[in-house]
């Protein structure tokens, strides 16, 4: 019974964490601002921190299922 709200939460993490990680990587590989109005290179690093922060919380939350 417990094990349902843990994979809910595991694959939304993931999956954002991942759509996260893609987006960054396409928005960089074309040149275009990641987020507007912040210095290029702060906002892909944080954007990249947090995409693999959120997948590995998706990871870990499913691995305790």
């Amino acid at each position: 019974m417990e094990s349902g709200p843990a994979i809910f939460a595991g694959t939304v993490f993931a999956l954002f964490g991942a759509a996260l990680l893609i987006w960054t990587g396409a928005r960089v590989r074309h040149r275009a601002p990641v987020a507007h109005g912040v210095n290029p290179a702060t906002a892909a690093t944080l954007s990249t921190v947090f995409g693999t922060a959120l997948l590995l919380a998706g990871v870990w939350c499913l691995s305790r299922v």
